[in-house]
């Protein structure tokens, strides 16, 4: 995209909330940005231009982005003399320009389809053309993968890649097929063109995404073929691949066998099971059943039987009795994640659970939260004891926060890894790097110990 006149100079600052989706579309905003002459920022404070990418998955996501969006009225001015707030993703593709009601000082709001008019939208707010509320896109139809946009990557070693975008599942808890449409897959010869580009470019590990990456294909080809698309990508050389997010319903032993055959698919799966219990999975419209999940999961671990498994739930789904939940806690126990997302059920307005009853109480369900939240952990800090005193291998991600001679990098298991830079040596040099390091302390949320031999 050629350098717009009137967007060359100012200053730009992205904040994004929610999912892996959300990040990759923040990379292409920013990339459109990057090409019409904006310079990215690292604060609010600073920029003239601040952009929202937001999430609606759950309530407290709308909570923070009004919290935020009005701190911007009280910041003092850019030296442009106006910040112009944007808002885009699945609150924006919801709400639309009912969003100024909300938040006042929003000039343009965008959908999940939109990002590609993201420059037009920020020369007209600048133009002043926006009347009397937020100039808005937020239309589906017709529009093009965001992959097609230039690309400001977060970190030159890992790239996010969709291959797919919305979800058919309709489960009765999510909003995320009203914003984000049903599914569309891309050709599969071109998400393995842009892998090998990403290759070539010395990208070290790729994430494949999509809302359910095991049904990838059957809107292009009749049936899924994931299965053959992980094989692909793994034949590019990428030495790291991940995928999510994945529905147990469309795990298919074809998938399973890619996974384990494909070296560099990484042996960790986050499996979303939501609950235990098979009444309450019935109400969510998930379409499998307990045993059918206990099922998968021993196929898993037959296949690799060193994979890392995580998952998420939710406690408190309209309905659930405390013999549910403990079905809840006894499948957790049963399977071992090695970590769990776990959430209080969210009311969403639009959603069929959004109308159920749920005699319930908040004490209720916020002791169940605990219990489970408990149980994780323990979980959690057994799984990764089974590592202590073994090399693993981490690429790494950066320094840490709180000292820059310590590295925060991922193992294989999708552990987060810390270590300290050998003597001598600038940390800053081994980021991007893989490197093993053994395990001399292994806490409920990390490893950590010395490097060992040479990053490469």
């Amino acid at each position: 995209m050629p350098r717009v006149p009137q967007l060359v100079g100012l200053t730009y600052h992205i904040k994004t909330f929610g999912c892996q989706m959300n990040l990759h579309d923040s990379e292409r905003v920013s990339g459109l940005l990057d090409d019409c002459g904006l310079i990215e920022v690292s604060t609010p404070e600073e920029a003239d231009v601040v952009i929202f990418m937001t999430c609606c998955v759950r309530e407290n996501a709308d909570t923070r982005l009004y919290g935020q969006a009005s701190a911007l009225v009280s910041m003092v001015a850019p030296p442009s003399g106006r910040r112009v707030l944007g808002v885009g993703g699945c609150i924006a593709q919801r709400d639309g320009a009912a969003l100024r009601t909300h938040i006042p000082n929003v000039d343009f709001v965008f959908g999940t389809s939109a990002l590609s008019s993201v420059p037009e939208l920020l020369v007209a707010a600048l133009e002043g053309k926006q009347g009397r509320g937020p100039l808005v896109d937020i239309e589906e139809q017709g529009r093009s993968f965001s992959t097609d946009l230039p690309s400001h990557r977060a970190q030159d070693f890992h790239a996010w890649v969709p291959i797919m975008t919305g979800c058919n599942n309709f489960c009765t808890y999510c909003i995320v097929p009203y914003v984000r449409g049903r599914e569309r897959s891309r050709v599969l010869e071109r998400v393995v063109d842009e892998c090998q580009q990403l290759v070539d470019d010395g990208v070290r590990e790729i994430c494949l995404l999509g809302q359910n990456v095991n049904s990838y294909g059957r809107d292009l080809y009749g049936e899924p073929r994931f299965a053959e698309l992980l094989r692909a990508v793994g034949s590019t050389g990428i030495e790291r691949i991940r995928f999510t997010s994945s529905n147990p319903k469309d795990l298919s032993d074809e998938t399973i066998a890619a996974m384990a055959q494909t070296p560099g698919v990484m042996p960790q799966l986050h499996l979303a099971v939501q609950s235990g219990s098979t009444r309450i999975l019935k109400a969510m419209n998930r379409s499998y059943t307990r045993d059918e999940y206990l099922d998968l999961v021993r196929r898993l671990r037959a296949a690799m039987p060193d994979i890392a498994l995580s998952t998420d739930i939710i406690v408190g789904f309209p309905g659930e009795t405390e013999e549910d939940f403990l079905d809840t806690l006894s499948l957790v126990e049963e399977v071992r994640y090695s970590s769990a997302f776990t959430f209080i059920y969210s009311k969403r307005p639009g959603t069929p659970a959004a109308r159920m009853d749920d005699p319930a109480t908040h004490e209720e369900i916020q002791d169940r939260f605990d219990r489970l939240a408990n149980l994780v952990a323990t979980l959690a800090h057994d799984a990764n004891q089974r590592d202590l005193g073994s090399l693993v291998e981490v690429l790494v991600e950066g320094p840490s926060k709180r000292d820059d001679q310590v590295l925060v990098g991922h193992s294989r298991k999708n552990q987060t890894v810390h270590f300290r830079a050998p003597e001598g040596m600038d940390a800053q040099s081994l980021v991007g790097k893989l490197c093993d390091v053994r395990v001399d302390e292994a806490r409920t949320w990390y490893l950590s110990g010395p490097m060992v031999g040479a990053a490469r």
